[in-house]
């Protein structure tokens, strides 16, 4: 159906836009429900910049010191502690250009390129030193600023903040917001008890999302002492040598898949644990297909929905059910990305009871004996990502962890009770998660609802 909408001549030249988009009815009706609150200009009471310009795929490391360093598509979630980035040396951060980018509390976060424009996360007390790309927009509220940031990260985050971002945005197949558009965002100025009020909201749901946290550490930290990683020191060689006949066996010349340090954990392991095929333990294992896109459908899954132990469930496209119904994703199944830097080889249990749809970066994984979160666990675990890093193809552009390469990882079937334990930590995490969300949506809602109500008045 189509949507019109008419702009005079006054509103053109002073937007500076011409694009239809901009005018959109839904973001006018929005703009005008808006101003019947008191509102102002975002950058009235925030200071408004970009993150550094690194080139930051020549800094990844995991050196003991490295620094958090955040891409915008690194942020999935409202606390910047749910995201995950990729690290850079110390030295690196410490440098003098870099401060202007440095992260602190109560800053709140905006991805401003890409799919992803418009994602909100806030920098809690709780994050250490951290850094992020261009590709994040950094509003930092000053000193006499009368907007909560809180309150600010609520508004931006449900529709009338949303419609402002998406109508400022520019560009068609890598769009984003430029920051003197973040600068025109109006924002609403709240009586002080309704701020109080959302902040609270905000606050619970930040106490709930750190238990969520400790309590997947916890089950990570269980695994660790029971493999023995919690004591395993490593020193890394200056070289390293590989037998003719394990280049003949693995059809592998890349130094990388002879780095020892895996070797060195399975020669150490406690005693009475022994490892074995991943393949000898599942009943499938395949990489998902181009998703058939459509406005309504199942749920796609992709790399981005796929983090540590968890997997996703907003912001999803929808698309047709594959015609193998084993490509489809059960409650049970644990998903593995098989694609890019910084995102190959995380590992999430689906324990959704609504079916999804993998795309091409996803490979599904199921077993009969290992519980997906147990599963989830040990591949997140140094355990498994040292045998991503010696089973992944491809350069430093396009990593690829391919499924025939997956069913050679090497897995320890814990005791079921082990798998039991580290299921129910899980569980509570996850419902610790659920209760914050339903917080942060209160937040949400109660912004929108003062704006409604004073748009009715």
């Amino acid at each position: 159906m189509a949507v019109w909408s008419v702009a005079n001549h006054h509103s053109l030249m002073a937007s500076g836009r011409a694009d239809a988009e901009f005018f959109h009815p839904a973001f006018l009706e929005a703009e005008s429900q808006l101003t019947c609150i008191e509102t102002t200009v975002i950058a009235r009471y925030f200071d408004i910049s970009d993150g550094n310009h690194l080139e930051v795929s020549r800094w990844f490391t995991d050196e003991y010191d490295a620094v958090p360093y955040y891409r915008g598509q690194d942020l999935n979630g409202f606390f910047l502690e749910k995201a995950t980035p990729v690290r850079i040396p110390r030295r690196i951060y410490d440098q003098a250009n870099m401060h202007r980018s440095h992260f602190l509390p109560e800053d709140v976060l905006i991805c401003i390129v890409g799919a992803s424009t418009g994602t909100i996360s806030v920098v809690t007390s709780n994050a250490n030193r951290c850094t992020g790309s261009c590709k994040i927009g950094i509003v930092r509220r000053h000193p006499s600023g009368v907007v909560d940031p809180y309150v600010l990260a609520a508004f931006l985050l449900g529709k009338f903040g949303q419609y402002q971002i998406a109508r400022h945005s520019r560009g068609t197949a890598q769009g984003g917001l430029i920051l003197r558009d973040i600068f025109k965002l109006l924002v609403p100025v709240l009586p002080n008890s309704e701020q109080e009020l959302i902040r609270r909201f905000v606050g619970n749901a930040l106490l709930l999302s750190t238990q969520a946290i400790a309590l997947y550490s916890e089950a990570e930290r269980l695994l660790e002492v029971e493999l023995g990683l919690d004591k395993l020191t490593y020193k890394k060689p200056i070289g390293y040598t590989a037998q003719f006949s394990e280049l003949e066996t693995s059809r592998r010349f890349d130094p990388e898949h002879y780095y020892p340090a895996f070797d060195d954990f399975a020669r150490s392991l406690p005693r009475g644990i022994s490892l074995s095929p991943l393949r000898k333990h599942l009943t499938f294992c395949k990489r998902g297909k181009q998703p058939i896109y459509l406005s309504a459908g199942l749920r796609v899954i992709n790399s981005k929905h796929v983090q540590p132990n968890r997997v996703l469930i907003d912001g999803n496209r929808f698309a047709a059910a594959n015609p193998d119904s084993n490509l489809q994703i059960r409650d049970g199944d644990t998903l593995l990305n098989g694609t890019g830097r910084g995102t190959l080889g995380r590992a999430a249990p689906y324990l959704i009871a609504e079916p999804a749809v993998p795309d091409n970066h996803v490979t599904i994984l199921r077993s009969d004996d290992l519980d997906p979160v147990y599963l989830s666990l040990y591949l997140n675990s140094a355990a498994g990502q040292m045998q991503v890093e010696m089973f992944q193809r491809g350069t430093s552009g396009q990593l690829e962890l391919y499924p025939f390469d997956i069913r050679r990882f090497l897995v320890w079937p814990a005791p079921e009770s082990l798998q039991r334990e580290l299921r129910g930590l899980h569980e509570k995490a996850a419902a610790a998660e659920r209760e914050s969300k339903q917080l942060l949506e209160q937040a949400k809602s109660r912004v929108e609802q003062l704006i409604e109500e004073a748009a009715r008045a």
